[in-house]
């Protein structure tokens, strides 16, 4: 396993962040052992969020880490404020309230990273900068940024910081992977850096050095092997089919088949391959149902691409 390191923490940062939207308080035995599974392969981070599982992943989490005592040790990541019904909730009262609860679920005193889970671009930056100092300034987190916040809006939240000598952003939670995400998953206000849309945000993250958190990193599952042009329609869930499963991410799915053959891997660990070996700070969330797929992960933490086979991948050039 590869390890980066986040302005603000006191760890190394495995290159692989386990996802834990399946991890739940209501099953523990489950739960346990995937946890167990991700740790024996090198996982050392963890994305949970106020929402997922209506608090039980952010429990179940909580509970493998203090019986596993392990919290010094893991990277906890979780993010609040995501909106409710139509009111958006990025608001320094919304967000003292998740952390919180989140604080309580995961029976932390600290929470090494906390993001917005979305952005309301009609809220000025300020007041949310100022809120995420006090409470880093209070130790409930170490580091903080957003999830689903354009590098433009992180910028001027910077900048803002930056003006008042007040810690920054050190982190941003966008979509980013070999798929590019042609719509939005679940509706306006999902942000992507992939394809050449996002090369523009992916130099900012460069030249910044602010750590990126992929999320759909293998497109909700098109890049996992099982889903092809005829199955889709069946075999991918409805954010896969609206985000991912369009022509220009099956000639990539092409390329990738053929890419895993050559190299004796399969198609997930090309594609999660491609996201570690980019030239900015990056991190994978990665899904795992099983020890076997946390080994592949692990394996697929350790493949180097190189360039050519990196721009090919992404319809880049013609030829390796």
């Amino acid at each position: 396993m590869k390890y980066g390191t986040v302005r603000g923490l006191d760890k190394p940062v495995s290159r692989l962040v386990l996802g834990t939207m399946i991890i739940s308080s209501r099953d523990r035995d489950r739960s346990f052992a995937l946890l167990d599974a991700a740790w024996e392969h090198g996982i050392r981070a963890f994305d949970t969020a106020v929402v997922y599982g209506g608090g039980a992943s952010e429990e179940g989490l909580g509970m493998w880490l203090r019986e596993r005592n392990l919290g010094k040790e893991a990277v906890v990541i979780s993010k609040g404020c995501h909106p409710a019904g139509n009111r958006k909730r990025v608001t320094p009262e919304d967000l003292a309230a998740d952390i919180e609860l989140s604080l309580n679920r995961l029976g932390l005193n600290c929470i090494d990273v906390y993001m917005l889970h979305r952005d309301d671009p009609s809220v000025p930056v300020g007041p949310i900068v100022e809120a995420f100092n006090e409470h880093l300034n209070a130790g409930r987190i170490k580091a903080f940024g957003g999830s689903n916040w354009t590098h433009a809006r992180i910028r001027e939240a910077n900048d803002y910081a930056a003006s008042r000598n007040l810690v920054p952003f050190a982190v941003s939670s966008p979509n980013f992977g070999l798929a590019e995400q042609v719509r939005d998953p679940w509706g306006p206000g999902c942000v992507s850096i992939s394809g050449q849309s996002g090369a523009e945000a992916r130099e900012w993250y460069r030249r910044e050095n602010i750590a990126v958190f992929a999320y759909s990193s293998l497109g909700r599952g098109l890049f996992s092997g099982r889903i092809t042009r005829d199955n889709y329609e069946t075999a991918a869930d409805q954010a896969c089919r609206t985000a991912y499963c369009h022509e220009v991410n099956f000639k990539r799915l092409d390329r990738a088949r053929e890419l895993a053959a050559r190299r004796g891997m399969s198609v997930a660990q090309i594609a999660l391959a491609y996201v570690l070996n980019q030239d900015f700070n990056v991190f994978a969330l990665v899904g795992a149902a099983s020890r076997e797929e946390c080994a592949a992960n692990e394996a697929a933490s350790e493949l180097s691409l190189t360039r050519a086979e990196m721009e090919w991948l992404d319809l880049r050039r013609d030829t390796i």
